[in-house]
């Protein structure tokens, strides 16, 4: 049985994922894909949208596609790059809707690590990528197990707000019963598609309006 090391209340609702077969496929396929590549982010960040946001805290989710494939980008957060990092076009262009949407000034650190302490889920679908590859990791099985935690989360709690940018995250809106969640859906934030709708979409003052609304604590986007 694979035992990752994962945050202690996602390893009891996962539990069940880790024994599938499946996920002993991904883990050899990783044991091998270090041996000859470079694996990005590190080993002990491969887990960290969950050990920062432990089940009972969700109250977000941001859904990315896979983690930014350049040296010292990635930390296991989706769209979010440690201390010291450029931003990458995609951020710069969440900051400047953040702005817009609510007055945030944007902030020096790409880190979101302050959303995911508030509950602000940042999860990738796929959660390695080889450096310099994108999508290299696609279809080696951990879209079956982020796929696994949006059920999870979608069915045993309520009145979460799910941000799902462009068309792969958008395609998991069929996981997610929009009787109990917000599902608030937009064209991906990088430069390609951004001016399709994503400027203007609002979402962070619409989660909070939402989270307030159903008796939450809204979160506190500004980061500077």
């Amino acid at each position: 049985m694979v035992n990752p090391k994962i945050e202690e209340s996602w390893k009891k609702v996962l539990l069940e994922e880790f024994q599938k077969p499946y996920f002993e496929t991904l883990k050899t396929f990783l044991v091998e894909e270090k041996k000859n590549h470079t694996i990005y982010p590190r080993g002990e960040n491969i887990f960290a949208a969950f050990e920062h946001t432990p089940f009972e805290n969700v109250e977000v989710v941001i859904l990315g596609q896979d983690p930014y494939h350049g040296v010292g980008q990635a930390h296991g957060l989706s769209f979010s790059v440690q201390d010291s990092v450029p931003h990458p076009p995609s951020l710069q262009n969440i900051f400047k809707e953040l702005r817009d949407d609510l007055g945030c000034a944007i902030p020096q650190s790409g880190n979101l690590t302050a959303w995911a302490k508030q509950g602000v889920f940042l999860l990738n679908t796929v959660l390695t990528v080889r450096s310099s590859e994108a999508n290299s990791h696609r279809g080696q099985g951990w879209e079956n197990f982020t796929d696994a935690v949006i059920k999870l989360l979608s069915s045993q709690k309520e009145h979460l707000v799910f941000i799902l940018w462009g068309s792969p995250a958008g395609a998991k809106a069929s996981l997610i019963d929009s009787k109990k969640h917000l599902i608030l859906r937009a064209p991906h934030p990088s430069p390609l598609s951004s001016y399709r709708g994503f400027f203007g979409s609002k979402p962070f003052s619409k989660s909070n309006h939402y989270l307030i609304n159903n008796g939450k604590k809204p979160i506190e986007w500004c980061l500077a």
